[in-house]
């Protein structure tokens, strides 16, 4: 019973520091943006007004929505958009057509991941180091640079891995959760009347006289749930229990209390809008706030940094990428991996939006759009999964998504008229990055069907070879194959050039499902080919760690034997060369060639040994 609490604990801890590390971090510029958009006269209801609907949004979104509602939706444990998008595509496998367009939008939704990807570190660390200007005016001048300065030092050592510095998360997370309660308890008590504004009639009679203003200051309200789709997409880490935990008593109330705080603030110096969080400190806490708030935003940074990692595995796994570098940065947890492209990727977009926007004020203007098409879609795919997949009556699942699918609707809306203002930048990203992957998907589907038609069968082949067997060499080769019953190109190389044939051989294929996780009680399924012949197809769900060596050891006891110095493994590289008229625009299909040409192969990514022979297979026309 001790060992559970304790556990619970360090969980709840741990959901602290990584979970709310980002939504944490939104007190440094939500208030600010909204008054500062000019938009909302200065007035004393209309402070009530807007803390109002801040409350209710922090309420409505991710108290109700996703801490109540979505958390429920996990895949054999796991969330995030790609595990709600496998959930809502088994749901309707039946549908092929409803499934195809669930799976172009969901993996729009995760594309645009990575422009959220973008602007939150940039918007986050760069509203922490501004808080220098509220030290003194002449610091201004630095604030460009330490702000690239600490980004570049946090993308540095990520090829270190996060264990080390994990453990910090989460204490240094909850520092920054109570500074936010202390700082907001200490204006309220002189205003205490600002707690008046937890009462939902304010923000409902703002909103009703100022509908206008209402719609548009919505862009900035967004600002206060940056960062919430990570109670969904870290639940496979923490569970759901720590993770409510976590929010309804620490995170929540400090949120509230801080908000409030700048309320109280506001309503006693009105001049303090322009940075109404720093100016809640007294002048000996500046420096020491700056310096929590750098670090609180890097660990929200660092949060979503891991997460692209993580998601981009499991997008290469699902099939929309191709096999990039993978770094394991643990010997105990296969989870901490470091992804150099992607790495220094994100790092190179960042500092282009740092020194393109130069502002968190400008950055909060890009901010939303992702975001809440983000929030949008993952509601559209709660219902298909509510409603085909756990076959709940249709007026119940209209009523537990419709109000939110309004909600985020009128959050995308707003955010809509930011397009031109900046918006554009974090779509742009994403659209890009949805090219890639559809591209990859489409190319991938192309050259599979060409490599099937033009295919050898592999058991009327072994048979024709064996009427007259070549010479058999000791150990065992593993050729790896995208498709069973198929010869692949390596082993009729190895039978041209070598004129022989290891005394076993095993012809693998690596079959990715949409779910999570696939026990070793499923992981092979082996096939007797005749003269010590085996066809072999390994399952992987989208987050289980793809080690074939590790995989094939299952076959010990099966008839097959492998030792690790007597086993080679083989592996066709084929030469794609894209044709006018091969199924896709001509500008995707010399992109998906060069994505062919450019990519790391299965060696690294499948945990193959470093000898392992990588053959120049076909020409292939697309």
């Amino acid at each position: 019973m001790q060992s559970s609490k304790s556990s619970l604990a360090a969980l709840t801890l741990g959901a602290i520091g990584v979970v709310y590390g980002d939504i944490g971090t939104s007190v440094l510029y939500a208030v600010k943006e909204v008054f500062g958009s000019g938009h909302v006269p200065f007035t004393p209801d209309n402070i009530y007004g807007i803390l109002s609907i801040f409350f209710w949004t922090l309420t409505v979104i991710v108290s109700l929505k996703y801490v109540v509602l979505v958390l429920r939706a996990d895949n054999h444990g796991e969330g995030g958009l790609i595990a709600m998008l496998a959930l809502a595509s088994q749901a309707v496998k039946d549908k092929p057509r409803l499934r195809g367009v669930l799976l172009a939008v969901g993996i729009f939704g995760t594309s645009l991941f990575y422009g959220d990807g973008v602007i939150t570190p940039a918007i986050s660390v760069l509203s922490a180091v501004e808080g220098l200007e509220v030290v003194s005016p002449h610091f201004k001048q630095y604030v460009i640079p330490i702000t690239l300065v600490v980004l570049f030092c946090l993308f540095a050592v990520q090829k270190r891995g996060t264990g080390g510095i994990g453990k910090f998360f989460g204490p240094i997370t909850l520092v920054w959760f109570i500074s936010l309660a202390l700082l907001g308890v200490s204006h309220i008590v002189g205003h205490p009347e600002i707690l008046w504004a937890l009462s939902p009639h304010h923000a409902l009679g703002f909103m009703w006289a100022n509908p206008g203003t209402s719609f548009i200051i919505l862009g900035a309200v967004v600002l206060c749930v940056t960062g919430a789709e990570a109670l969904y997409a870290d639940l496979g880490h923490f569970g759901k229990r720590p993770i409510r935990l976590a929010w309804f008593t620490v995170a929540m109330p400090a949120l509230t209390l801080n908000y409030f705080g700048q309320g109280a603030l506001l309503l006693a110096e009105p001049e303090a809008v322009k940075n109404p969080f720093y100016m809640m400190a007294p002048d000996w806490a500046l420096i020491p706030l700056v310096v929590l708030a750098t670090m609180a935003t890097v660990i929200a940074s660092q949060a979503l940094i891991t997460g692209a990692f993580s998601v981009t595995k499991q997008v290469i796994q699902l099939g929309y990428l191709p096999r990039l570098n993978i770094q394991h940065t643990s010997v105990r947890d296969t989870g901490q991996i470091y992804m150099p492209l992607v790495n220094w990727g994100l790092f190179a977009a960042i500092v282009l939006a740092v020194v393109m926007f130069r502002s968190s004020s400008n950055l909060a203007a890009a901010y939303g759009i992702a975001v809440t098409l983000d929030m949008l879609i993952t509601t559209t795919l709660t219902f298909f999964v509510i409603r085909y997949g756990w076959r709940y009556p249709l007026a119940l699942c209209i009523a537990a998504t419709g109000c939110f699918f309004v909600v985020d609707l009128a959050f995308f809306a707003s955010n809509m008229l930011k397009l031109f203002q900046g918006g554009w930048f974090p779509l742009l990203i994403g659209g890009i990055v949805f090219a890639f992957m559809m591209t990859w998907k489409e190319g991938r589907r192309l050259l599979n069907d060409k490599l099937r038609a033009d295919a050898i069968d592999l058991k009327d082949f072994l048979e024709s070879v064996f009427i007259s067997p070549p010479t058999r060499v000791d150990g065992t080769a593993v050729f790896l194959t995208a498709e069973t019953g198929a010869v692949p190109n390596a082993l009729l190389h190895n039978l041209k050039h070598n004129k022989v044939l290891h005394q076993q051989n095993l012809f693998v294929t690596v079959h990715n499902h949409e779910t999570p996780w696939i026990g070793l009680d499923k992981r092979l399924q082996v096939e007797s080919l005749g003269h010590d012949c085996w066809q072999v197809v390994i399952h992987y769900g989208f987050k289980n760690d793809p080690d074939v060596p590790r995989a094939l050891e299952l076959l010990r006891g099966r008839g097959c034997e492998l030792e690790a110095m007597t086993t080679s493994y083989f592996l066709s590289r084929d030469t794609v060369i894209p044709t006018m008229g091969g199924g896709m625009a001509p500008w995707r299909e010399k992109l998906f060639a060069q994505m062919h040409h450019n990519a790391s192969g299965a060696a690294d990514f499948l945990h193959l040994p470093n000898n392992a022979v990588v053959e120049l297979g076909s020409k292939i026309e697309i």
